[in-house]
């Protein structure tokens, strides 16, 4: 009977050790994907964006400000997984490059849809929108802002956390 006992016990044991390896594994692969996007990172990672415009941290590196010649701002965000904007707005439309990472996407009334490197999406003028990243990756973007006569952001309210993790 003792030794059925020690058997359990060590049973247990083993089993128990073989799940924590498996979830220091998990957890060390998540974040070397994160940290293989930061490293493939073609710009510096940038100030950190105020917390009345982002959820989690996005930090935001200017290319180019805004001028009376090109009318156009130009710069590159990077937000953290589970980082997001706000909903908000551009009078003359936004693009965005996604450089690395993962992410979403969404215009106001439609599904999310999901971003990642290569891709180019067409923020429409005046049409409210969100983006960030995904829950287990980092997101690089460039941003373009033309015609920013007409003017730049208008930033609204936070996206839920039910309105994000709304991706299916």
């Amino acid at each position: 009977m003792k030794q059925t006992a020690q058997i359990l016990r060590i049973r247990f044991i083993l089993a128990l050790v073989v799940t924590l390896l498996v979830s220091v594994e998990g957890f060390s692969q998540k974040n070397s994907k994160v940290d293989e996007n930061t490293q493939k990172a073609i710009f510096p990672k940038g100030k950190q964006g105020p917390a009345e415009n982002f959820t989690g941290k996005a930090f935001n590196y200017g290319l180019l400000d805004n001028d009376s010649t090109y009318n156009t701002v130009i710069g590159n965000v990077l937000f953290e997984p589970g980082a997001r904007s706000n909903w908000h707005k551009h009078p003359a439309g936004q693009i965005l490059i996604i450089t690395a990472g993962e992410g979403y996407h969404q215009v106001k009334g439609k599904p999310i849809e999901k971003m990642q490197k290569g891709d180019v999406v067409k923020c429409p003028p005046n049409v409210e929108h969100w983006h960030g990243a995904t829950p287990d990756s980092s997101l690089h973007q460039m941003y373009i802002i033309p015609n920013t006569g007409k003017g730049i952001v208008e930033w609204l309210q936070p996206v839920t956390d039910k309105e994000y993790s709304a991706f299916k």
